[in-house]
């Protein structure tokens, strides 16, 4: 399982704001191998730090998403707020492969 995380910092008090954005597409859970998308808001000193998660079965599935025009989509920025300056300060994207996990899932009894 593949784990790909995009770690956007946004000025101060926009991450649980913008949490919700990142949830709401429902063509995600059409594709072949997606399993979730989770987002952690942190609230640092100076800005608010998003880790959107998305948990894949392998990186070819994610790529399939990520061509897509659902994906294109969902990262539309709506026509109203061409006008208004994006709460984005940076962002990373970070793809890691599940090497370890522990759930009440897995737990035998």
């Amino acid at each position: 399982m593949m784990v790909v995380t995009n770690r956007i910092r946004v000025h101060k008090g926009k991450g649980k704001e913008m949490a919700p954005r990142f949830t709401r597409s429902q063509a995600l859970l059409a594709f072949a191998g997606f399993h979730k998308v989770e987002v952690l808001v942190a609230e640092l000193e100076d800005c608010d730090e998003m880790s959107v998660n998305m948990y894949w079965d392998s990186l070819a599935d994610f790529q399939v998403w990520r061509e897509s025009d659902a994906f294109k989509a969902a990262h539309q920025r709506p026509q109203t707020a061409e006008t208004e300056a994006s709460p984005v300060i940076s962002s990373q994207l970070i793809i890691a492969e599940v090497a370890a996990q522990l759930s009440k899932a897995d737990k035998s009894i």
